[in-house]
């Protein structure tokens, strides 16, 4: 089975207009209506909005004996506060708002599959296409699930995809464990008493304070974890003081947790209690520690990792995809729909160009075509040739190079 040029070419298109109106976290109104405007102009089963807040979902019903299973596949909607570099015909109208991390893309693969799939019908079971909003830190997976959308719609199974730069146009990589990591974050405030700056011995510097926490929250990585189990603290704001000659009265830092395991996750938080509040109260000073704790790690199933890695296989073949691809450190807000259902989450190659959430980022429309075979051959295990002629997309070679 070969995907047809025309697909494709309409996949391009839609994935540059969404490219061209980014909407931010749940506010994606106009993108949500351009997305069920679509998805009902294939003939879906049924077409839900409202899921979520602002999350649509559309139900194909498979056409082949036994209808045996539910399949849901999650695209993300939302884009980010970032000010648009690349200065392509369709960059963003909105000034300080881009898709930076190639949302427009999988939700163009996602139609791309759901068009090909209502047409044929040439599957077995039924498809749930999720289109979700604020993946982008506001945890629209875990929103969309909190409302009922895995017993609402007898979801039995969850997948979804991701572009990687960096990776070759035209290659899979996933795991059967955990791919993405747990995101915290903590704001801490050290508060001391100001003075002259003439005068030290009269104040309680909380810079120094400062200095002696961020040191030391060096070492909870390097001396209280698990080296093969790894983990990340940065410290990524501090402020204090506006004057040459005022020891300022406050300081205010704020940072970024990553961890893989639960271990790690609660080890990291209680040791930066510890030390924030012992250290500051050996100089005198008091620490108000404020630890808020993110998305989940990202933790494929066994079973549904092998099968998204078997359907991959049919797209490219056993070299093109990666089956025990280690853990990175950023965090996917995926993880929810994980602990609600088992399922998998693939990397897909989006070539050599920026990396993501960086200015001058754009999704590989050349990837197209590999994200809407995979999720055909998920549903219908059958072998997807991505595209119907050799001219249609550049070699693996030429795919490599530095893209838009």
């Amino acid at each position: 089975m070969t995907l047809g040029k025309d697909l494709i070419e309409e996949a391009t298109a839609w994935r540059q207009q969404f490219h061209r109106h980014p909407e931010l976290l749940f506010d994606v109104v106009h993108t949500a209506a351009r997305v069920t405007d679509l998805l009902r102009s294939f003939g879906c089963d049924e077409v839900i909005t409202g899921i979520g807040k602002t999350g649509v979902v559309a139900v194909v019903r498979g056409g082949n004996a036994p209808a045996s299973r539910t399949i849901g596949i999650r695209a993300d909607m939302d884009a980010l506060p970032i000010l648009e570099a690349t200065g392509l015909p369709y960059a963003s109208s909105v000034a300080g708002k881009m898709h930076a991390c190639g949302h427009d893309g999988h939700m163009a693969i996602l139609l791309g599959a759901v068009k090909h799939l209502a047409e044929s019908r040439a599957f077995s079971g039924t498809l749930v296409a999720i289109f979700q909003p604020a993946e982008e830190g506001g945890a629209g997976a875990k929103i969309m699930s909190d409302d009922g959308l895995f017993d609402r719609f007898g979801i039995e199974e969850v997948y979804a995809l991701h572009n990687m730069p960096g990776m070759e146009v035209g290659t899979f990589a996933l795991s059967d464990g955990v791919l993405l990591a747990a995101s915290d974050r903590f704001d801490l405030k050290i508060a001391g008493c100001g003075g002259h700056a003439a005068r030290p011995h009269e104040a309680i510097d909380p810079i120094p304070v400062a200095n002696h926490i961020v040191s030391a929250l060096q070492t909870i990585v390097s001396r209280n974890v698990n080296p093969l189990d790894p983990a990340v603290l940065s410290v990524t704001s501090i402020h204090a003081g506006d004057a040459y000659n005022v020891i300022p009265s406050e300081v205010t830092l704020r940072g970024s947790v990553r961890t893989l395991s639960d271990v790690n996750r609660d080890n990291v938080e209680a040791r930066v209690g510890a030390l924030v509040t012992s250290i500051a109260e050996a100089f005198g000073a008091s620490a108000e520690l404020d630890y808020r704790r993110g998305y989940p790690p990202t933790i494929n199933h066994a079973t549904q990792a092998r099968t998204l890695g078997d359907a991959a296989t049919r797209v490219v073949g056993i070299p093109g995809v990666q089956r025990d691809a280690p853990p990175i450190m950023a965090a996917e807000d995926f993880s929810y729909m994980l602990q609600a259902r088992p399922g998998a989450f693939i990397f897909m190659g989006n070539g050599m160009t920026a990396p993501l959430h960086h200015p001058m980022y754009d999704f590989n429309d050349d990837a197209l075509p590999y994200g809407i075979a995979l999720w055909i051959s998920l549903m219908t295990e059958n072998k997807i040739a991505p595209h119907p002629n050799s001219n249609l997309l550049p070699s693996r070679e030429a795919a490599a190079s530095p893209g838009s």
